[in-house]
């Protein structure tokens, strides 16, 4: 983190919750998932980050959390730099976050209401009956407080991504992580999603980032749109109207989810003979 102290503070925006600084990162040495990638997220607004598979989005998310740290760079929330080395930091910092996981990530074996009391449970000293209410009115929020009794087994796809989407908020975090959340969800789901994530972030003042590949949901709720391609490039960025009016070619492809274009479908490759052992005559 160019040899700076994680817990001082850097100038920052008021206006920006969060900071991406020249950052780069890879799995391992062989491949740069983002490479030399500087973003602003603005306090208050819903900001969706677009793009295709791998193009290191969620790897974005889990820099922010500080699941990772970025290989040099700096990842600055509220001013204050992301150490993911320091545990203390971590676990301060986590408790304004609030993420919604791609796949939901719900406790099987709990009910629905003690899935979203975890983190009340884990992170708070509340007493029980204060616990029960905030679950309560955190179910109601997502439409599901007469679900509280069921287990996970006894829920739908989509209620189980609302059912997460309220334990995401249990906390009243100041920053939402969503991780697509529209991912296999049916129109109706998705519409109710959309207008969560939207109404959530209205209602409680709360920074939301909203990672998927759903252009028309993304489109309808944000405040600020990030395409990203291969390696974090930042292909564009700017308010939904102007994405949708841009006449680069790589934005209209993807916002408009064109087969032919400058984003190829195949992943680079040798040529096909060789992977066959065929010898290629000029």
């Amino acid at each position: 983190m160019h040899g700076l102290c994680p817990d001082r503070k850097s100038p920052l925006n008021p206006d920006t919750l969060i900071e991406i600084d020249h950052v780069r990162f890879g799995y391992d040495s062989s491949r740069a998932i983002l490479q030399d990638v500087s973003l602003r997220f603005g306090r208050g607004k819903v900001t969706s980050l677009l793009g295709g598979s791998g193009c290191g989005k969620t790897t974005l998310l889990r820099l922010i959390g500080g699941v990772h740290a970025a290989s040099s760079g700096r990842v600055v929330f509220d001013g204050e730099l992301v150490d993911a080395r320091n545990r203390a930091q971590l676990f301060r910092l986590r408790r304004r976050i609030g993420m919604l996981f791609q796949f939901g990530a719900l406790f099987t074996d709990l009910s629905v209401f003690d899935n979203v009391a975890f983190p009340l449970r884990e992170m708070t000293d509340l007493p029980e009956p204060l616990i029960h209410d905030i679950v309560l009115m955190k179910l109601n929020a997502v439409g599901l407080r007469g679900a509280a009794g069921l287990r996970i087994s006894e829920v739908s796809g989509g209620m189980a991504r609302r059912i997460a989407l309220a334990r995401a908020i249990a906390l009243d975090p100041e920053l939402i992580m969503y991780d697509e959340p529209f991912a296999g969800l049916d129109l109706i789901s998705m519409g109710v999603a959309a207008k969560l994530i939207r109404s959530l972030n209205d209602i409680t003042g709360a920074t939301s980032l909203v990672v998927s590949h759903d252009v028309p949901e993304c489109m309808a709720i944000s405040d600020h749109v990030i395409l990203m391609a291969t390696q974090g490039r930042i292909v564009a960025q700017g308010s939904p109207a102007e994405l949708m009016a841009s006449t680069d070619p790589e934005v209209r492809q993807f916002v408009r989810g064109e087969p032919d274009g400058p984003v190829k479908f195949h992943y680079p490759a040798r040529p096909m003979a060789e992977d066959y052992g065929l010898k290629v005559t000029p």
